[in-house]
């Protein structure tokens, strides 16, 4: 199923679930809108479950693995080599989303769509969808061509829509790729038409010297490639990156099949404008589980009228953000469907 028949299976939320969900947090056992985000959360939930009572069971977070050309431009403060032993790690279960996801109950999906080095064929596990070798270098030409950057979509659609068939009731998003930010910063100055002073942060922990060159680099990859602000797409290709291709498609699938995504941070973020941009219904299914520390995320979240769950000054990407945020989703859930109302606690409401 191509990209465009997708699109067209995404609808607007359920309003009758959502008005149901609405009426039965007001007759519950507390001040109205005392629960905050909480109760918002529920009521979005139940809007894209198109159910009045939601309910988050199996989990899955969908970590995206791809590599930049643009590191050749001195842009991040590790080697690309870090980008498949991350992916091991991953793998065998010792990174910090393993860690967290195993808190949260959700299992760790590990995609390599374009990781520059091999990695080894005995993983089993590692859910290969290769673009490309990582991609080209965006400060000199485009990032990939435009039939790369569509097929890095499609397999995030299909990467969701596997998950989705085996039970996954919500999809949160991380990714593994040194020098990501730059791209995603890239994408984020092209969509928001803002400078890369606003957008670009120090990444993996760059210096003044470094960020000043990433800036530049940022500069010059728009100067150059000139993205179409129009076509999502081109924009993808000629600053983007393919795991960020991945993650645009694993939230297009989900909306297109009513189900809720749990946006991670700063590149899932910026993936999420590369989604919106194709697929502007699909921002309803979207939640953002976190504002990071990276700079021009905030601004980010904005344009997407997106608001972060958590503020904990994160910065790590891999989906550490998204399964602490469906921890919420989860709970924001049992509020609403396990809690007693007013009439069948014989508490008394209010006048």
């Amino acid at each position: 199923m191509n990209l465009d028949e997708i699109v067209g299976q995404i609808q607007p939320l359920d309003q009758a679930a959502m008005d149901a969900a609405r009426e039965r947090q007001n007759q519950l056992t507390k001040p109205t809108g005392s629960l905050g985000r909480l109760e918002e959360l529920s009521i979005q939930l139940a809007g894209i479950q198109r159910k009045p009572l939601p309910s988050i069971k199996d989990k899955s977070v969908i970590v995206m693995a791809g590599d930049h050309g643009v590191v050749a431009e001195g842009v991040s403060a590790y080697p690309q080599e870090v980008t498949p032993q991350m992916v091991l790690n991953f793998l065998n279960g010792g990174a910090a989303i393993n860690v967290l996801a195993r808190h949260a109950g959700a299992r760790v999906v590990v995609v390599d769509v374009g990781v520059a080095n091999d990695i080894p064929s005995a993983n089993v596990n590692l859910i290969r969808r290769r673009v490309g070798s990582g991609t080209m270098n965006l400060a000199q030409g485009p990032a990939m061509r435009r039939e790369q950057a569509e097929e890095s979509i499609q397999s995030g659609i299909e990467v969701a829509l596997a998950e989705i068939s085996k039970g996954a009731g919500i999809l949160g998003t991380g990714d593994m790729g040194i020098g990501n930010t730059t791209p995603s910063a890239a994408i984020a100055c092209a969509l928001l038409k803002v400078s890369a002073e606003k957008i670009a942060g120090r990444g993996t922990g760059v210096g003044d010297e470094g960020l000043k060159r990433k800036i530049a680099v940022i500069k010059k990859s728009l100067q150059v490639n000139r993205p179409d602000t129009n076509d999502g797409i081109d924009v993808l290709a000629k600053v983007g990156g393919f795991e960020i291709g991945g993650l645009a498609g694993v939230m297009i699938g989900a909306a297109s099949r009513n189900t809720p995504v749990m946006v991670d941070g700063y590149i899932s973020t910026a993936a999420a404008l590369i989604a919106v941009s194709l697929a502007p219904e699909c921002r309803q299914y979207l939640i953002s589980a976190h504002c990071s520390q990276e700079k021009g995320h905030e601004l980010m979240l904005q344009w997407l009228g997106l608001k972060p769950l958590l503020e904990l000054d994160m910065r790590l990407g891999e989906g550490t953000g998204a399964v602490l945020g469906i921890s919420m989703a989860e709970a924001a859930c049992k509020v609403l469907s396990e809690m007693a109302t007013f009439g069948e606690a014989g508490v008394r409401n209010k006048e």
